[in-house]
């Protein structure tokens, strides 16, 4: 793929929040876009419109050239295929990808959860797709937004820079130099580790929710961050990300701790975590979950804390306050906590520290 296309094609997989904000604004651009969805009326109402109106940060309407429920039609002649999905459904999507996907195509995961892109390559061998295709995975998704009907999006915010790796990291300037055609914020770092361990969902969603269980079924209005991270459990979650970032150490790479990112990423004022969350404006009105059986927790604990707890295992590293919320979890929800991404389920569980490295640097496995 020569980055000097100017008229990439893209595939949108996954017509939510997302999916339909990517793919109208890939459409506003000019660039040919096509998107999948497994719901017919999402599909339905974007062809009839003819593409996806998208007011906020981002306005205007994208023209999508298809939406449709059928994968092989969405990915025929696309050079650049995103993942716009919930993380639970990145392997099963990953199968349906696999007969229908061509040489030289990019796959970004977006974004990736931890250990994303290592699961989808892995199901991809599985599936013995002998197509020759790069997958990348970004940390976060680029937008803050929300589809308020099908083939309409609101986006609240763009961010400024998204960190993305490619597996093996040999190809990141590849797809890197593509993805920056139209979206400059794609920032090449070291490699898959670091976007998987820089998923910073992991700490300030599961911790949280389960030490605000009673506030949580006492079905009150309460605000997520600014009254759930109350000092003690702030304090809690900072002693997590101090297993996280000596997660990265053991892996070679530098983990911006949490407390910096919101420095970085919000201008939050603060010495604690406490102080920095309810300094952080873009929280404002953000309401906290009536139920503990949200994404915060059935997707967050199995494929973004459960992974980073065992790449910690295997370097290791103590992750004792980390394992106490996956296990808290468990005795809890039960069998509706999901068994998550494992190294052995993403093809890993053979190799030590030095030989994952490896792996990722260079796509050689041992």
């Amino acid at each position: 793929m020569k980055n000097n296309n100017k008229k990439l094609n893209w595939a949108i997989i996954g017509g939510g929040n997302g999916g339909q904000s990517m793919a109208g604004h890939i459409g506003i651009k000019g660039f040919p876009v096509k998107l999948y969805d497994i719901n017919k009326e999402t599909t339905e109402a974007i062809n009839d419109k003819g593409g996806i109106y998208v007011d906020g940060a981002v306005k205007g309407f994208g023209k999508v050239d298809l939406a449709s429920t059928d994968i092989s039609k969405v990915l025929e002649d696309s050079d650049i295929v995103v993942v716009v999905l919930p993380s639970l459904y990145h392997a099963s999507i990953a199968r349906k990808c696999a007969p229908h996907l061509k040489n030289g195509q990019i796959i970004l995961i977006h974004p990736g959860s931890t250990l994303g892109a290592l699961e989808f390559k892995h199901v991809l061998e599985q599936e013995k797709c002998s197509a020759d295709v790069v997958v990348a995975e970004a940390h976060t998704l680029l937008y803050a937004c929300r589809a308020t009907e099908p083939g309409r999006a609101y986006i609240f915010g763009v961010k400024n820079s998204v960190m993305t790796a490619a597996l093996p990291a040999t190809e990141n300037k590849r797809v890197i130099d593509n993805l920056n055609i139209v979206f400059p914020q794609f920032k090449e770092v070291k490699n898959v580790i670091k976007t998987s361990l820089e998923n910073t969902n992991a700490m300030m969603h599961p911790g949280p929710s389960l030490l605000n269980t009673s506030k949580i079924e006492s079905q009150e209005d309460w605000l997520y961050y600014y009254d759930g991270i109350t000092p003690s459990i702030g304090a809690y979650v900072e002693k997590m990300d101090k297993e996280r970032v000596e997660i990265g150490k053991a892996f070679g790479v530098k983990i911006t701790p949490i407390k910096d990112q919101y420095r970085e990423m919000y201008d939050a004022k603060g010495e604690t975590l406490t102080e920095l969350v309810r300094t952080t404006k873009a929280y404002d009105g953000i309401k906290g979950q009536k139920t503990l059986k949200t994404r915060y927790i059935l997707e967050d604990i199995p494929n973004s804390l459960l992974p980073i707890v065992s790449l910690g295992k295997m370097t290791g590293v103590n992750v004792d306050k980390m394992e106490t919320i996956v296990k808290l979890a468990k005795h809890m929800l039960g069998d509706d906590i999901q068994e998550g991404r494992t190294l052995e389920n993403v093809g890993i569980q053979d190799l030590s520290v030095d030989e994952l490295i490896e792996y990722v640097e260079t796509g050689i496995k041992k």
